[in-house]
């Protein structure tokens, strides 16, 4: 956020390579602190539980990317229309944005509840759970559903407060979060005995204190982005844009529900209950280097956003090539970390024998494109980050949809439960090529109209 009278000018004027680390440093924390508060509640229920508890939280995936999906349709595109708002100088409507960003997320997250502990049995049951994985599932996920208008706004707030100038602030929210989950969940699951119940409670009072003390920040009068009178009356405007860039992360999540779903029953299919918990915990280790991309991706974000709104071409591209580079670095890192210490990292999940030789073995085949992914990642984001939805759509579906899923269906079939695994490297590889030719085609649009 700014002050009335400090704008953030920098976005257009500083060194880009600079501005990119002031930027996403702060929400590389706040990423990498969100992957650990994933990773926390699976550790804790991992060693307190036992590993069909592992299993029945991984069940519960698509329901957290379904819900996610709803939550980034409108956050995402709302920090979006923000950041080029504020690059505009149009800091009326941009007020308008965060008090849209609440209203909305709100009605979404009550009807996303409501429908979805109404039939939640017979959804878990197509999300993958069984007899034996059912109970845990659902004690998780009833208390989490409870509290989802909580987490929208959460997160619908979080990303428009770094997305409008502060970001520190931001990363700040996110660490309070995951310390107090880390907190909680050791007290609810072994003092207090509560299970896997116990965990999602502990999730759910994280999050609400971290949204008190978001709704105290947009607050403050002070500051160009506030509460105020009026800002909740929904706009059409901001209402339309808002979905129509936050499609691509909708869609993105949206279809990794129906994807997760696919693979669970792939992987019931070859392995039984203890192949989905192996994933789970692969899924978890994984998702901290890419969310650690996804932190330079939020850091390129208003960058990008500010200077594609002020027409300064060069510096957009720039913003996007340093993002590239960095982002190569860090899943490199990742991939040759869980090839060669890959039973270390799953220990921390669980000390079953059959549950981790599963869980290694995976690890080590899904990492195997990490270096490309990196790249194909930034690329997505970037367009959706100048407000170019179908482009960014595209490669959020042709990776999971026109790749994976068709990878999913057929290898696994011919090498049995390895296959399901190697299905995601080759996905990949085929979608990082596809996002390749995409960036090249889009630099050569500018090169010719002579604005690069």
């Amino acid at each position: 956020m700014m002050s009335s009278t400090g704008a953030p000018v920098e976005l257009g004027t500083e060194k880009v390579s600079k501005l990119l680390m002031q930027y996403s440093l702060p929400a590389i924390i706040a990423m990498t602190a969100s992957s650990l508060y994933n990773m926390v509640d699976a550790i804790f229920i991992g060693q307190g539980v036992g590993p069909l508890a592992i299993s029945g939280l991984a069940v519960t995936f698509p329901f957290m990317n379904l819900s996610t999906a709803f939550g980034t349709l409108v956050g995402v595109g709302a920090s979006t229309i923000a950041s080029m708002l504020l690059g505009q100088r149009n800091y009326t409507m941009a007020r308008k944005v965060l008090g849209n960003v609440v209203v909305l997320n709100g009605i979404i997250g009550m009807l996303f509840t409501v429908i979805s502990l109404i039939f939640i049995d017979p959804i878990l049951y197509f999300f993958g759970a069984s007899e034996n994985t059912l109970p845990y599932a659902k004690q998780y996920m009833e208390i989490i559903l409870l509290a989802n208008v909580i987490t929208h706004i959460y997160f619908g707030l979080n990303s428009l407060l770094r997305s409008s100038g502060h970001p520190k602030m931001a990363m700040a929210a996110t660490i309070l979060t995951v310390a107090l989950n880390a907190i909680l969940d050791p007290l609810f699951i072994f003092v207090l005995n509560m299970g896997i119940r116990g965990a999602a409670i502990a999730t759910v009072i994280a999050q609400c204190v971290s949204l008190v003390w978001l709704v105290i920040l947009f607050s403050n009068k002070r500051e160009v982005i506030h509460f105020g009178k009026g800002v909740f009356k929904l706009d059409k405007r901001i209402v339309k844009d808002s979905f129509i860039i936050g499609m691509a992360p909708f869609l993105m999540n949206f279809v990794s529900c129906f994807v997760v779903i696919f693979i669970n029953m792939r992987l019931k299919e070859f392995g039984g209950d203890l192949a989905i918990g192996a994933y789970g915990i692969v899924n978890r280790i994984v998702f901290v280097f890419i969310m650690i991309v996804m932190g330079f991706t939020q850091g390129m974000q208003p960058i990008v956003g500010y200077n594609y709104g002020a027409r300064n071409i060069p510096r957009v591209f720039k913003a996007l090539k340093y993002t590239m580079v960095n982002a190569t670095l860090v899943m490199t890192f990742g991939f040759l970390l869980c090839e060669i210490f890959p039973s270390a990292v799953v220990s921390l999940f669980t000390t079953d024998p059959t549950l981790s030789e599963i869980s290694e073995a995976g690890l080590r085949k899904i990492v195997l494109a990490f270096p490309l992914v990196a790249s194909s990642m930034v690329i997505g984001h970037f367009f959706q980050s100048i407000g170019k939805p179908k482009r960014a759509i595209f490669l959020s579906l042709s990776r999971q949809l026109i790749f994976l899923i068709p990878c999913m269906w057929i290898v696994p079939g011919i090498i049995g439960i390895k296959g399901v695994w190697y299905s995601f490297p080759i996905s990949d590889l085929l979608a990082s090529i596809t996002a390749f030719i995409l960036i090249l085609q889009f630099i050569n649009h500018y090169r010719k109209t002579n604005e690069l």
